[in-house]
Protein backbone atom coordinates (compact mmCIF):
# COMPACT_ATOMS: atom_id res chain seq x y z
CA UNK A 1 0.00 0.00 0.00
CA UNK A 2 3.21 2.52 1.00
CA UNK A 3 4.76 1.44 -2.54
CA UNK A 4 1.44 2.28 -4.12
CA UNK A 5 1.18 5.86 -2.29
CA UNK A 6 4.76 6.50 -3.59
CA UNK A 7 3.90 5.76 -7.23
CA UNK A 8 1.29 8.37 -7.19
CA UNK A 9 3.71 10.45 -5.04
CA UNK A 10 6.31 10.19 -7.93
CA UNK A 11 3.91 10.62 -10.77
CA UNK A 12 2.19 13.82 -9.31
CA UNK A 13 5.85 14.93 -9.12
CA UNK A 14 6.92 14.15 -12.76
CA UNK A 15 3.62 15.45 -13.81
CA UNK A 16 4.14 18.76 -12.10
CA UNK A 17 7.46 19.08 -14.09
CA UNK A 18 6.33 18.33 -17.32
CA UNK A 19 4.03 21.23 -16.85
CA UNK A 20 6.11 23.53 -15.67
CA UNK A 21 9.04 22.31 -18.44
CA UNK A 22 5.91 22.79 -21.05
CA UNK A 23 4.94 26.75 -19.46
CA UNK A 24 8.73 27.38 -19.88
CA UNK A 25 9.39 26.86 -23.43
CA UNK A 26 5.58 27.12 -24.91
CA UNK A 27 4.76 31.07 -23.41
CA UNK A 28 2.29 31.75 -25.53
CA UNK A 29 -0.36 28.96 -24.63
CA UNK A 30 0.53 30.12 -21.10
CA UNK A 31 -1.03 32.91 -21.77
CA UNK A 32 -4.79 33.36 -19.85
CA UNK A 33 -6.87 33.39 -22.82
CA UNK A 34 -9.58 34.79 -20.67
CA UNK A 35 -7.50 38.02 -19.72
CA UNK A 36 -6.96 38.18 -23.72
CA UNK A 37 -10.43 38.52 -24.83
CA UNK A 38 -11.91 40.98 -21.79
CA UNK A 39 -8.86 43.28 -21.30
CA UNK A 40 -9.64 46.15 -22.56
CA UNK A 41 -7.03 47.92 -25.06
CA UNK A 42 -4.83 50.52 -23.41
CA UNK A 43 -5.41 54.49 -24.10
CA UNK A 44 -3.19 56.38 -25.60
CA UNK A 45 -1.19 58.68 -23.75
CA UNK A 46 0.03 62.33 -25.54
CA UNK A 47 3.34 60.40 -25.58
CA UNK A 48 2.21 57.33 -27.45
CA UNK A 49 3.27 56.81 -30.95
CA UNK A 50 0.05 56.56 -33.35
CA UNK A 51 -1.77 53.81 -34.75
CA UNK A 52 -1.32 53.72 -38.14
CA UNK A 53 -4.22 52.14 -39.90
CA UNK A 54 -3.33 49.82 -43.17
CA UNK A 55 -2.71 51.70 -46.59
CA UNK A 56 -6.07 52.05 -48.79
CA UNK A 57 -6.42 51.38 -52.30
CA UNK A 58 -6.35 54.26 -54.69
CA UNK A 59 -4.84 56.57 -52.01
CA UNK A 60 -2.17 59.66 -52.67
CA UNK A 61 0.73 59.66 -49.78
CA UNK A 62 0.49 62.62 -47.34
CA UNK A 63 4.48 62.68 -46.83
CA UNK A 64 5.27 66.45 -46.29
CA UNK A 65 8.23 65.78 -48.39
CA UNK A 66 6.10 65.21 -51.57
CA UNK A 67 3.09 67.14 -50.46
CA UNK A 68 3.87 69.39 -53.02
CA UNK A 69 3.23 68.63 -56.42
CA UNK A 70 3.41 70.92 -60.14
CA UNK A 71 0.63 71.49 -62.14
CA UNK A 72 1.16 68.67 -64.50
CA UNK A 73 -0.73 65.21 -65.91
CA UNK A 74 0.40 61.99 -68.09
CA UNK A 75 -0.99 62.01 -71.13
CA UNK A 76 -1.23 58.84 -73.26
CA UNK A 77 -2.47 58.68 -76.92
CA UNK A 78 -3.92 55.35 -77.56
CA UNK A 79 -6.85 53.16 -78.72
CA UNK A 80 -9.10 51.11 -77.79
CA UNK A 81 -7.03 48.27 -79.11
CA UNK A 82 -4.00 49.44 -77.46
CA UNK A 83 -5.52 48.65 -73.81
CA UNK A 84 -3.31 45.69 -72.78
CA UNK A 85 -0.44 47.72 -73.33
CA UNK A 86 -1.60 50.72 -71.71
CA UNK A 87 -2.34 48.97 -68.81
CA UNK A 88 1.62 47.64 -69.10
CA UNK A 89 2.85 50.80 -69.31
CA UNK A 90 0.42 52.93 -66.36
CA UNK A 91 1.02 49.65 -64.17
CA UNK A 92 4.22 49.98 -64.49
CA UNK A 93 4.68 53.88 -63.99
CA UNK A 94 2.24 53.62 -61.14
CA UNK A 95 4.43 50.97 -59.46
CA UNK A 96 7.68 52.87 -59.86
CA UNK A 97 6.68 56.36 -59.40
CA UNK A 98 2.70 57.67 -58.96
CA UNK A 99 1.33 55.59 -56.42
CA UNK A 100 3.83 57.70 -54.12
CA UNK A 101 2.81 61.13 -56.13
CA UNK A 102 -0.59 61.07 -57.32
CA UNK A 103 -0.42 62.68 -60.33
CA UNK A 104 -3.63 62.37 -63.13
CA UNK A 105 -4.01 60.98 -65.99
CA UNK A 106 -5.14 62.11 -69.63
CA UNK A 107 -6.02 59.67 -72.27
CA UNK A 108 -6.69 60.57 -75.51
CA UNK A 109 -8.46 58.84 -78.52
CA UNK A 110 -9.47 60.08 -81.89
CA UNK A 111 -12.47 57.85 -81.49
CA UNK A 112 -14.95 56.83 -78.20
CA UNK A 113 -13.48 55.38 -75.64
CA UNK A 114 -14.77 51.73 -74.88
CA UNK A 115 -16.12 51.17 -71.26
CA UNK A 116 -14.19 48.45 -71.10
CA UNK A 117 -10.62 50.21 -71.42
CA UNK A 118 -12.14 53.28 -68.94
CA UNK A 119 -12.69 50.38 -66.07
CA UNK A 120 -9.57 48.57 -66.38
CA UNK A 121 -7.80 52.04 -66.26
CA UNK A 122 -9.45 52.84 -63.33
CA UNK A 123 -8.97 50.17 -61.75
CA UNK A 124 -5.03 49.98 -61.54
CA UNK A 125 -4.32 54.03 -60.70
CA UNK A 126 -4.12 55.81 -57.76
CA UNK A 127 -5.02 58.84 -59.06
CA UNK A 128 -7.58 60.69 -61.24
CA UNK A 129 -8.09 59.71 -64.63
CA UNK A 130 -10.02 61.67 -67.48
CA UNK A 131 -10.76 60.12 -71.26
CA UNK A 132 -11.00 62.59 -74.01
CA UNK A 133 -11.60 62.36 -77.59
CA UNK A 134 -9.72 64.48 -80.00
CA UNK A 135 -11.70 66.90 -82.06
CA UNK A 136 -11.87 66.22 -85.99
CA UNK A 137 -10.26 69.58 -86.80
CA UNK A 138 -7.11 68.55 -84.46
CA UNK A 139 -6.77 65.26 -86.40
CA UNK A 140 -7.51 64.62 -89.97
CA UNK A 141 -5.17 66.74 -92.74
CA UNK A 142 -6.38 70.16 -92.78
CA UNK A 143 -8.51 71.14 -95.87
CA UNK A 144 -5.74 73.13 -97.48
CA UNK A 145 -4.00 69.67 -98.22
CA UNK A 146 -3.95 68.24 -101.75
CA UNK A 147 -4.97 64.98 -101.14
CA UNK A 148 -4.45 63.63 -104.63
CA UNK A 149 -0.69 64.68 -104.11
CA UNK A 150 -0.70 63.49 -100.40
CA UNK A 151 -2.38 60.05 -101.88
CA UNK A 152 0.59 59.94 -104.34
CA UNK A 153 3.54 60.75 -102.29
CA UNK A 154 2.60 58.48 -99.40
CA UNK A 155 1.96 55.37 -102.03
CA UNK A 156 5.45 56.62 -103.26
CA UNK A 157 6.92 56.29 -99.55
CA UNK A 158 4.82 52.67 -98.97
CA UNK A 159 7.05 51.64 -102.11
CA UNK A 160 10.43 52.78 -100.56
CA UNK A 161 9.70 51.09 -97.45
CA UNK A 162 9.83 54.39 -95.58
CA UNK A 163 8.68 53.24 -92.08
CA UNK A 164 5.08 54.36 -91.73
CA UNK A 165 5.15 56.45 -94.33
CA UNK A 166 2.35 54.86 -96.40
CA UNK A 167 0.04 55.28 -93.30
CA UNK A 168 -1.94 58.43 -92.90
CA UNK A 169 -3.17 57.47 -89.71
CA UNK A 170 0.40 58.00 -88.39
CA UNK A 171 0.76 61.27 -90.50
CA UNK A 172 -2.24 62.51 -88.87
CA UNK A 173 -0.38 61.28 -85.76
CA UNK A 174 2.80 63.01 -86.27
CA UNK A 175 1.03 66.75 -86.79
CA UNK A 176 -1.22 66.06 -83.62
CA UNK A 177 1.80 65.29 -81.32
CA UNK A 178 3.67 68.51 -83.27
CA UNK A 179 1.02 70.84 -81.94
CA UNK A 180 -2.53 70.29 -80.76
CA UNK A 181 -2.38 67.75 -78.13
CA UNK A 182 -1.76 70.93 -75.92
CA UNK A 183 -5.09 72.69 -77.05
CA UNK A 184 -7.04 70.21 -76.45
CA UNK A 185 -9.67 70.86 -73.32
CA UNK A 186 -8.82 67.96 -71.09
CA UNK A 187 -5.09 69.70 -70.96
CA UNK A 188 -5.45 73.16 -70.85
CA UNK A 189 -5.54 73.19 -67.04
CA UNK A 190 -1.86 71.69 -66.82
CA UNK A 191 0.98 73.20 -67.30
CA UNK A 192 3.64 70.35 -67.47
CA UNK A 193 2.89 66.56 -69.10
CA UNK A 194 4.79 63.74 -68.89
CA UNK A 195 3.78 61.45 -72.22
CA UNK A 196 3.48 58.14 -72.10
CA UNK A 197 3.02 55.63 -74.44
CA UNK A 198 1.49 52.04 -74.67
CA UNK A 199 3.62 49.01 -73.93
CA UNK A 200 6.54 50.59 -72.13
CA UNK A 201 8.78 49.85 -69.31
CA UNK A 202 10.03 51.69 -66.60
CA UNK A 203 13.28 50.47 -65.51
CA UNK A 204 13.97 52.20 -62.16
CA UNK A 205 12.29 53.39 -59.06
CA UNK A 206 11.61 57.50 -59.52
CA UNK A 207 12.33 59.08 -56.20
CA UNK A 208 12.07 62.62 -56.99
CA UNK A 209 9.09 64.58 -58.92
CA UNK A 210 10.82 65.44 -62.06
CA UNK A 211 8.01 67.58 -62.37
CA UNK A 212 8.76 69.91 -59.46
CA UNK A 213 12.45 69.39 -59.89
CA UNK A 214 12.15 70.90 -63.42
CA UNK A 215 10.08 73.84 -61.87
CA UNK A 216 12.52 74.95 -59.65
CA UNK A 217 15.53 74.31 -61.79
CA UNK A 218 14.23 76.24 -64.92
CA UNK A 219 14.20 73.56 -67.10
CA UNK A 220 11.93 73.64 -70.31
CA UNK A 221 11.95 70.24 -71.85
CA UNK A 222 13.07 66.53 -70.53
CA UNK A 223 13.86 63.34 -72.32
CA UNK A 224 16.03 60.32 -71.90
CA UNK A 225 16.81 59.00 -75.39
CA UNK A 226 18.57 61.33 -78.16
CA UNK A 227 18.03 59.16 -81.82
CA UNK A 228 18.79 60.18 -85.26
CA UNK A 229 15.60 60.79 -88.22
CA UNK A 230 15.10 58.29 -91.02
CA UNK A 231 16.62 60.46 -93.57
CA UNK A 232 13.59 59.70 -96.26
CA UNK A 233 11.16 60.95 -94.16
CA UNK A 234 12.34 64.78 -93.88
CA UNK A 235 13.62 65.17 -97.56
CA UNK A 236 12.92 69.03 -97.32
CA UNK A 237 12.07 69.67 -93.43
CA UNK A 238 16.13 71.30 -92.73
CA UNK A 239 15.13 74.10 -95.40
CA UNK A 240 11.94 74.90 -94.47
CA UNK A 241 13.29 75.23 -91.09
CA UNK A 242 16.16 77.81 -92.56
CA UNK A 243 13.62 79.73 -94.10
CA UNK A 244 11.55 80.17 -90.95
CA UNK A 245 15.27 81.19 -89.35
CA UNK A 246 15.84 83.56 -92.16
CA UNK A 247 12.38 85.18 -92.01
CA UNK A 248 12.39 85.07 -87.80
CA UNK A 249 15.43 85.97 -86.41
CA UNK A 250 13.52 87.12 -83.28
CA UNK A 251 13.11 84.24 -82.20
CA UNK A 252 16.25 82.37 -82.47
CA UNK A 253 18.54 82.20 -79.58
CA UNK A 254 21.85 83.12 -80.86
CA UNK A 255 24.31 82.55 -78.47
CA UNK A 256 23.43 79.64 -75.60
CA UNK A 257 20.96 77.28 -77.41
CA UNK A 258 21.37 74.14 -78.60
CA UNK A 259 22.34 74.31 -82.34
CA UNK A 260 25.10 72.50 -81.92
CA UNK A 261 23.33 68.94 -80.78
CA UNK A 262 20.96 69.28 -84.04
CA UNK A 263 23.88 70.75 -87.22
CA UNK A 264 27.53 70.21 -86.82
CA UNK A 265 28.07 73.11 -89.00
CA UNK A 266 26.11 75.99 -87.65
CA UNK A 267 23.14 75.27 -88.89
CA UNK A 268 24.01 75.10 -92.35
CA UNK A 269 22.73 71.04 -92.35
CA UNK A 270 20.68 69.02 -90.32
CA UNK A 271 22.40 65.83 -88.80
CA UNK A 272 18.91 64.34 -88.02
CA UNK A 273 19.21 64.09 -84.11
CA UNK A 274 16.16 64.45 -82.18
CA UNK A 275 15.14 63.69 -78.79
CA UNK A 276 13.07 60.11 -78.87
CA UNK A 277 9.53 61.98 -78.29
CA UNK A 278 7.58 58.81 -76.96
CA UNK A 279 8.77 59.99 -73.52
CA UNK A 280 9.19 63.33 -72.62
CA UNK A 281 8.32 65.20 -69.61
CA UNK A 282 7.71 69.40 -70.63
CA UNK A 283 6.36 72.41 -70.02
CA UNK A 284 3.04 73.40 -72.34
CA UNK A 285 3.60 76.80 -71.69
CA UNK A 286 6.75 76.63 -74.48
CA UNK A 287 4.76 75.01 -76.80
CA UNK A 288 1.53 77.32 -76.50
CA UNK A 289 4.23 80.51 -76.67
CA UNK A 290 4.46 83.06 -79.73
CA UNK A 291 7.65 81.39 -81.27
CA UNK A 292 6.50 77.92 -81.30
CA UNK A 293 3.53 78.52 -82.51
CA UNK A 294 4.47 80.88 -85.37
CA UNK A 295 7.19 78.15 -86.04
CA UNK A 296 4.84 75.20 -86.46
CA UNK A 297 2.40 77.48 -88.56
CA UNK A 298 5.28 77.55 -91.11
CA UNK A 299 6.13 74.25 -91.24
CA UNK A 300 2.49 72.79 -91.50
CA UNK A 301 2.07 75.66 -94.43
CA UNK A 302 4.56 73.28 -96.44
CA UNK A 303 2.26 70.40 -96.56
CA UNK A 304 5.42 68.24 -95.13
CA UNK A 305 3.59 65.98 -92.50
CA UNK A 306 2.13 64.65 -95.58
CA UNK A 307 3.44 64.78 -99.07
CA UNK A 308 6.26 64.32 -96.73
CA UNK A 309 6.60 62.45 -93.17
CA UNK A 310 7.34 64.94 -90.55
CA UNK A 311 7.59 63.73 -87.04
CA UNK A 312 6.71 65.33 -84.40
CA UNK A 313 10.23 64.48 -82.98
CA UNK A 314 12.37 66.47 -85.11
CA UNK A 315 9.98 68.84 -84.90
CA UNK A 316 10.01 69.97 -81.52
CA UNK A 317 13.91 69.03 -81.05
CA UNK A 318 14.63 71.49 -83.68
CA UNK A 319 12.43 73.93 -81.64
CA UNK A 320 13.52 73.49 -78.48
CA UNK A 321 17.18 73.30 -79.96
CA UNK A 322 16.56 76.96 -81.35
CA UNK A 323 14.57 78.46 -79.09
CA UNK A 324 15.34 77.34 -75.56
CA UNK A 325 18.61 77.93 -73.67
CA UNK A 326 20.38 74.28 -73.52
CA UNK A 327 20.33 74.24 -69.94
CA UNK A 328 17.06 74.55 -70.04
CA UNK A 329 16.15 71.08 -71.40
CA UNK A 330 17.61 68.10 -69.11
CA UNK A 331 18.48 64.69 -69.77
CA UNK A 332 16.81 61.93 -66.92
CA UNK A 333 19.76 60.26 -66.23
CA UNK A 334 18.03 58.22 -63.72
CA UNK A 335 14.43 57.02 -65.22
CA UNK A 336 15.34 54.34 -66.61
CA UNK A 337 12.87 53.13 -69.96
CA UNK A 338 12.57 51.19 -72.85
CA UNK A 339 9.93 51.68 -75.38
CA UNK A 340 10.64 48.90 -79.00
CA UNK A 341 13.97 47.65 -79.16
CA UNK A 342 15.78 50.84 -77.24
CA UNK A 343 16.29 51.71 -73.65
CA UNK A 344 17.65 53.72 -71.59
CA UNK A 345 19.30 52.52 -68.07
CA UNK A 346 21.40 55.13 -65.92
CA UNK A 347 25.13 54.80 -66.55
CA UNK A 348 26.24 55.76 -62.98
CA UNK A 349 26.43 52.60 -60.37
CA UNK A 350 24.96 54.37 -57.19
CA UNK A 351 22.16 55.81 -59.51
CA UNK A 352 21.56 52.67 -60.56
CA UNK A 353 21.27 51.01 -57.11
CA UNK A 354 19.26 53.99 -55.51
CA UNK A 355 16.35 53.30 -58.30
CA UNK A 356 16.38 49.53 -57.80
CA UNK A 357 16.72 49.28 -61.49
CA UNK A 358 16.09 45.78 -62.97
CA UNK A 359 17.99 46.96 -66.42
CA UNK A 360 21.39 46.47 -67.69
CA UNK A 361 23.56 49.13 -67.17
CA UNK A 362 25.55 47.50 -70.56
CA UNK A 363 22.96 46.64 -72.64
CA UNK A 364 21.74 50.57 -72.54
CA UNK A 365 20.97 52.05 -76.23
CA UNK A 366 22.62 55.61 -74.96
CA UNK A 367 26.25 54.97 -76.73
CA UNK A 368 25.28 52.90 -80.12
CA UNK A 369 25.73 53.64 -83.47
CA UNK A 370 22.38 54.86 -83.49
CA UNK A 371 21.97 56.97 -80.71
CA UNK A 372 22.98 60.90 -80.62
CA UNK A 373 23.77 60.72 -76.71
CA UNK A 374 27.36 61.43 -77.39
CA UNK A 375 26.03 64.80 -79.55
CA UNK A 376 24.69 66.05 -76.11
CA UNK A 377 27.04 65.13 -73.98
CA UNK A 378 29.31 67.06 -75.66
CA UNK A 379 27.42 70.29 -75.18
CA UNK A 380 28.72 70.17 -71.59
CA UNK A 381 25.28 70.37 -69.97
Amino acid sequence: MQRRARYIALSFIVLLALVALYRRYSPVLSIDRSQVELEEPPTPSQNSPPIRKPPQIHTVNTDPEIRRRANATFVMLARNSDLEGALLSVRALEDRFNRKFGYPYVFLNEEEWDDEFKRRIRNIVSSDVEFGVIPKEHWYQPEWIDEEKARKAMQEMQWKNVKYGGNLAYHNMCRFNSAFFFKHPLMQKYRWYWRVEPKVKFYCDINTDPFVSMEDNDKVYGFTLAVYEIPATIPTLWETVQDFMEKHPEYIRTEDNALRFISHNNGRTYNRCHFWSNFEIASMDFWRGEAFTKFFEHLDATGGFYYERWGDAPVKSIAASLFLKRSQIHLFEDIGYQHDDWGHCPQNQEMWEAGRCDCSIHGSFDYSPDSCRSKWDALGV
